[in-house]
């Protein structure tokens, strides 16, 4: 169900109410599941009727899609050059920036259990596109399967690597982390390298 209208994005009362949806929203998500959330429990946090908020939001889906937007590639983008080549510097600045993402987002919604499946899909996307990015540019001669399956382990490697770190109690530093693991991930494709120069 979406409004009959749709919000002026710039108008500051537009901003505001939207401001207080995902204020409602996180606030919800700190003490509550997830699943367990309602557009109730939402509107009732960010006094407005239901009416209001689908005319910013068409569910409770597309307010997490908002709330997570965008903040991952800043981080990414915080440490990689989106120009830049595939390198292991480049592969340690992701996982470091992976783990950034991982432990703000955890400072930020408490119940973040609930909603790192749904925000990994997204993530994994996001993350994948950046790789094939900086792959193609270094491997132009490279068949683009090989590049998009190369693409698509190393960002499967890169979240589950940095995701079980989050979960498991970040015993060591991202730093410490990305030297222990990157001899590993870069081992593994530098396969791509050898056949791009045959």
């Amino acid at each position: 169900m979406t409004g009959l209208f749709t919000p002026n994005p710039t108008d500051p009362r537009v901003i505001r109410t939207r401001q207080l949806i995902l204020d409602a929203f996180v606030e919800n998500l700190n003490k509550m599941d997830f699943n367990a959330i309602t557009i109730s429990d939402i509107t009732k946090k960010a006094t407005i009727n239901r009416a209001t908020f689908y005319a910013h939001f068409p569910d409770k889906y597309a307010l997490l899609d908002a709330l997570f937007s965008g903040t991952f590639l800043d981080y990414i983008i915080k440490r990689v050059d989106a120009d830049a080549m595939l390198t292991k510097e480049t592969i340690e600045q992701l996982i470091i920036s992976l783990c950034d993402y991982h432990e703000s987002t955890n400072r930020c919604v408490k119940k973040y259990d609930s909603v790192a499946p749904i925000n990994e899909k997204n993530i994994k996307i996001q993350l994948e596109k950046f790789i094939l990015q900086l792959l193609s540019r270094e491997s132009e001669k490279t068949d683009s399967n090989k590049l998009e399956l190369t693409a698509t382990m190393l960002c499967w490697s890169l979240y589950g690597i940095t995701f079980q770190w989050n979960i498991g109690g970040r015993s060591e530093s991202p730093i410490d982390l990305s030297k222990r693991v990157l001899p590993m991930i870069f081992n593994g494709i530098s396969w791509l390298n050898t056949t791009a120069k045959e």
